[in-house]
């Protein structure tokens, strides 16, 4: 690897290797070396026995390039405060607090940063988090394509033991809470100008009281995850990978709106490699699997949830679907990146 290229930004096979073999080879550290969507955090960090503590906040930072900067169903602004509140949603924590960073082109027009910054205040106040901080900086033209984004957020640990995919086990169920691939094939089609005869709208929504519910009658929920940049394969796969269980998942099972689809079909998109930005996966023991999908199913965010299928002994550290057609195949980790600038 002697240059950064668009890859590394996917999410998938590129992003991970660059992550774990320079980012984290000079940082690591206990919490660091979890890889969560978000760090978990207690006041006691510096000690040893670092698996005999208690969770107590939840930490973690997001930066958005998406391009173009308003989309159908949203904008930079609404999916960054998402994006976070998401990020620590799924690690099982009430998000609390957001700083945002604003990196803005001279030039850029005042009522779009307007647009831009009261949505993001719209999609805070919904989501019960307060903006306490934030910076600003303006760069050259040219030098920015309009405005990028920064977002941290810190939120309060609802669980006494951490959401991890080192706790899933052989039985457990995956669940996935609606239609996947909206968000990048509505960028994707803002992007190309593309005319649809039903438009495609971004997922972008804040998952917070969608997880809580979850929480609240599925208490042993091994993990959550958010399947952001390389969808639900990358997040799936990163779960098992290196482990000896595997998932199995059923093709028919999925939820995929026909717009969608047609798109996918149309461009060769695998939309288990798409990336979502309001929908989230779960791994809960069978035994409480059920009401985990009732609550999902009543929130308005989670109507078309299913469950996709389940953790098994077979193939372990693979991802494994099973098709329309009665056969079987591996859904690899992503590689190279389809659709850059997706968030």
């Amino acid at each position: 690897m002697d240059r950064i290229l668009l890859s590394h930004g996917g999410g998938g096979r590129q992003s991970q290797k660059l992550v774990r073999e320079l980012f984290a080879k000079h940082f690591a550290n206990h919490t660091l070396d979890q890889f969560g969507d978000a760090a978990l955090l207690d006041f006691d960090f510096r000690t040893p026995s670092p698996e005999s503590r208690v969770p107590q906040l939840a930490f973690t930072t997001d930066s958005y390039v998406v391009r173009p900067l308003e989309f159908p169903g949203g904008n930079i602004g609404k999916l960054a405060v998402c994006g976070t509140v998401n990020d620590l949603a799924v690690s099982g924590a009430e998000p609390l607090w957001l700083s945002c960073g604003f990196i803005i082109e001279e030039g850029f027009e005042v009522a779009a940063l307007e647009r831009i910054v009261a949505s993001m205040a719209q999609t805070a106040r919904d989501a019960n988090v307060s903006v306490v901080c934030g910076d600003t900086k303006v760069v050259d033209r040219g030098k920015a394509d309009g405005l990028f984004i920064n977002t941290a957020g810190v939120g309060r640990c609802i669980s006494k033991k951490s959401l991890s995919p080192n706790s899933i086990q052989a039985g457990d169920k995956i669940l996935l809470s609606g239609t996947i691939a909206d968000h990048g094939i509505a960028i994707m089609a803002a992007r190309k100008e593309l005319t649809l005869e039903t438009p495609v709208e971004s997922d972008c929504a804040a998952l917070n009281e969608l997880t809580n519910a979850i929480m609240e009658v599925a208490p042993d929920t091994r993990c959550m995850r958010d399947p952001t940049r390389g969808g639900v394969a990358a997040a799936l796969n990163e779960w098992v990978e290196n482990t000896d269980t595997g998932i199995t998942i059923e093709e028919g099972a999925i939820p995929l709106n026909e717009s969608t689809r047609a798109v996918c079909e149309m461009l060769g998109f695998d939309p288990l490699t798409v990336a979502n930005e309001g929908k989230l996966l779960a791994v809960v023991p069978t035994a409480e699997s059920k009401a985990a999908l009732k609550a999902m199913q009543s929130h308005v965010l989670g109507k078309n949830a299913a469950v996709i299928g389940s953790v098994t002994t077979d193939n372990p550290g693979k991802l494994v679907m099973s098709t329309s057609f009665g056969t079987t195949r591996i859904v690899p980790l992503p590689s190279g990146e389809l659709l850059p600038r997706i968030c």
